[in-house]
């Protein structure tokens, strides 16, 4: 229909004598040159830019084209101008317009990312660095732990000698044997353990060995595996907080709070001791550091986590630190001016069922006594320090 009304526009001016100069002959203008043109521009546009495919495979400058939520629907927009959007024969217009297929790209594209794209832990040794203590020399690594498939704003690290990857594989492989099967170690070398070769595949070799143990659900979820990463810090922590280093053993219990988090440790029955000891030595160093708002969002955590059901409360199983936690958060909420209503009256509950709740013993006072163990205690295996 178009090529017909144009053939006659053309067939009317000739007749007139008046043909514009900027119309030319036919053979300079296609029917359907213009849609094509800008077919095929949306085409390379659209294939550069969107993947639907398992990993993303966009190169850095394809992701500063799309960064912007507008990017593609500003290049439609400029198609729609110059004539694209004609409803004979516009391979990419559907019956909402431009602005309805671009939606549709986008959200095409963020579904098959969050079904394509899966989240797993990476650990990657950053830093390794030859230490001389005396007369003992040895090389301390240190590992990131990152959370893959989405930016992790949180990422974590340890610092870990051969000694103590050693010490871990004995243990799980006492512990776990059936699943340590078939799992290698690099061994050690009698000759240069600090040259930089060395060095720098024992490296690649401790990224392999625990990416290996964190793909076994058994080991994933063994306390000694879990340990190893966090309770370090704990330890650290714990040792700063009762010399009244409150920003010092800020920084070990945030790190241990963060592997945690990434390992999953607070879905673990047999590590919830550990993560609520973690946020509660949390919300005791914000309190002293008066970052009073940091330690409420702390204490809310640890009370989602120790919540009591109804059926607890009537049989009053509570766990010790409630109370102390409730009083603590409904101070920490009237000084930052938030609500607290909700945990005032599930303190009134409990008094109302008869626990004393006076003379309860302070968090700080719990973190200081608390001892840090294992949860697969082993006193039969005792670490040897090596000299690597």
């Amino acid at each position: 229909m178009a090529s017909k009304l144009l053939d006659r526009l053309r067939r009317t001016l000739f007749k007139e004598g008046a043909v514009p100069a900027q119309l030319g002959g036919a053979e300079d203008f296609p029917e359907s040159s213009e849609l094509e043109d800008d077919t095929e521009c949306v085409s390379a546009r659209l294939s550069g830019t969107l993947s639907f495919e398992g990993e993303r495979m966009l190169d850095s400058e394809d992701q500063t084209e799309t960064s912007g939520p507008d990017s593609d629907s500003d290049f439609l927009g400029e198609s729609t101008e110059n004539g694209s959007c004609s409803t004979d024969g516009s391979p990419v217009a559907p019956s909402g317009g431009p602005s309805m297929l671009t939606r549709q790209l986008q959200e095409s594209w963020r579904s098959s990312q969050s079904r394509c794209i899966q989240e797993k832990l990476v650990f990657e040794v950053t830093d390794a660095a030859v230490v001389q203590e005396g007369t003992s020399k040895y090389v301390l690594y240190t590992i990131h732990v990152i959370q893959s498939g989405t930016f992790d704003k949180t990422p974590a690290l340890i610092t870990r000698r051969y000694t103590d990857f050693e010490r871990l594989h004995a243990r799980l492989r006492r512990r776990h044997g059936d699943e340590m099967e078939g799992v290698c170690f690099p061994r050690k070398k009698l000759r240069r353990n600090f040259a930089a070769e060395t060095i720098a595949k024992r490296s690649r070799a401790f990224e392999q060995y625990l990416t290996h143990l964190y793909s076994l659900p058994e080991l994933q979820r063994a306390p000694t595996f879990l340990e190893f990463f966090y309770l370090g810090d704990l330890r650290v922590g714990q040792v700063l907080l009762r010399g009244g280093r409150y920003q010092e053993a800020l920084g070990s219990f945030l790190n241990a709070l963060r592997l945690q988090e990434k390992l999953g440790c607070q879905q673990q029955l047999k590590q919830c001791s550990h993560w609520l000891y973690t946020l509660l030595a949390l919300v005791a160093c914000f309190q002293e550091l008066e970052q009073l708002a940091e330690a409420q969002e702390h204490c809310d955590r640890a009370l989602h986590h120790l919540a009591p059901s109804q059926e607890s409360l009537q049989l009053q199983q509570l766990h010790p630190l409630l109370v102390p936690l409730l009083q603590a958060n409904v101070r920490l909420s009237w000084k930052i001016s938030k609500d607290k209503r909700q945990w005032e009256a599930l303190l009134q509950e409990i008094q109302d069922s008869g626990v004393e709740t006076g003379n309860q013993p302070s968090l700080k006072e719990y973190l200081v006594k608390e001892v840090l163990e294992e949860s697969e205690s082993d006193t039969k295996h005792k670490g040897k320090d090596d000299t690597t």
